[in-house]
Formats: structure tokens, sequence, C-alpha cells
């Protein structure tokens, strides 16, 4: 049966989720669009929705909903054509390449440094005091689907983290080298503030990457160290 009303319970849940900065006290997020969708089923760890809506006519799985209503619970300027609502899911930190966040407030960054341990081989993105929230709309949009293959933790001190711990502070330590050797925790801070100086002072090394300019980013940062950590070792 076609939703044709706004007052739907599904469509009640959605708006909740996409107002609210925190997941709801269920746990559960939004995807939005059939890439994000098709993103959670093709994962290996195999993710269900537990709503699942799609436009009428659009010839997408799931719960037929009328266009307009559908982008009026959407979150994409131009509507979507198919959205999922999910339990989001939390892991241990795991190496052996860990990422984890320090103060990364902004749930665009945490979802492309996700996007980026999916690409260059972090096994998981250990999220500290102060971060966005992973499966918010706007970190799982920025994630293109690596929400549900990166496995995602909280922790609240480095003493969670597996492995040497290398603290990335601009124009500090040494050169970041790679590959990495065995298990290692790259700890990455907010932009502006960078990581907590008592952090800093908790692990066992620090380390840049060399750039002509003041900082990166974030999400920047952390895409080129985890390139170089992860690149194999010229033969």
């Amino acid at each position: 049966m076609t939703i044709t009303s706004p007052h739907n319970e599904k469509l009640k849940e959605i708006r909740k989720l996409a107002r609210r900065r925190e997941r709801d006290a269920r746990g559960r997020f939004v995807a939005e669009g059939e890439d994000l969708v098709a993103a959670a089923a093709a994962a290996a760890a195999g993710w269900s929705p537990v709503v699942l809506l799609t436009a009428v006519d659009s010839g997408l799985e799931g719960d037929e909903v009328e266009a307009p209503l559908l982008a009026g619970v959407s979150g994409l300027g131009s509507g979507s054509r198919q959205l999922g609502v999910y339990e989001a899911r939390w892991s241990a930190p795991a190496g052996p390449l860990c990422v984890s966040l320090w103060g990364v407030g902004d749930p665009g960054n945490v979802g492309a440094i996700v996007r980026s341990a999916r690409a260059f081989g972090g096994s998981s993105v250990a999220l500290g005091p102060g971060c966005a929230d992973p499966f918010g709309p706007k970190a799982v949009r920025a994630s293109m689907g690596a929400i549900f293959e990166v496995p995602i933790a909280r922790v609240s001190s480095i003493d969670e983290l597996p492995g040497e711990r290398v603290a990335l502070v601009a124009h500090a330590g040494d050169p970041l080298g790679g590959p990495a050797g065995g298990e290692l925790s790259l700890l990455v801070g907010a932009e502006r503030a960078g990581l907590p100086a008592e952090v800093v002072g908790a692990c066992d090394r620090v380390a840049h990457i060399p750039v002509a300019s003041e900082s990166l980013n974030a999400a920047m940062a952390a895409t080129v160290a985890l390139y170089e950590l992860g690149r194999p070792r010229p033969r």
C-alpha cells in the first residue's frame, strides 16, 4: 500500500532522525539515496534496513511513498528516490591501522575520514571526546557508503587504542613515514585546536605531514596519512 499521508509513522520517524544531531534512543540512523542503500546491501557485514522507503514508480525496492512526501523528509537538495533506516553498530577499536579522532566536530570531516579509511586500508575509526556523530545524516552521506564497511568505535582514553599511538601534529615531531609496521593508532585532532596537549603527551610519538601551507583540515590530513602508512614500500 502506497504511503499517501505526511502523518505516516515511518515518515515521522525519519523526520525526527533528520532533525536530531544525535541518533534516537534505539540507535537508528538514516541513509539517503539508492547508492547508500545499495552499499548497505552489498556490505560484507550484511546490513538490513529497519525501514526502507522508495518513491512511487521508481522501480526500487521498499515501501512506496508519494514522491512529494518522500522529498519532504529528504535532507538532499534534490530529494531522494530511496532511503533506509538502519541500526547503528559500534565495535571495539581494532588494528592493524586504527584512525582515532579527537574533537573532530564537523560531521562532514568524520564521514570523509571513514571513507578514506575504507579506501586506504584503515581497519577501524575510533571516536574520542568531542567528535560528531558518525551516524548523523551529514556524516553518513560524506562516508559514501563506507560507514557500512569500516568498524566504528567510541573511546574515552588513548589507552583503549591498539598498538603504537602516533599523534599527528602540524609541524611537530618527525615527518610521517610509512608503511606502518605492526599495529598502529593514528590520532587526528580538530583543524584549529588540534589534539589536546595531554593526548599528545600520552602518545608514543609525534609526527607531521610535511606541507608548504600552515596546515591541512582533519579529513585531508587523515587521508594523506592513511595513504602514506598504507602504501607498499618500494622494493
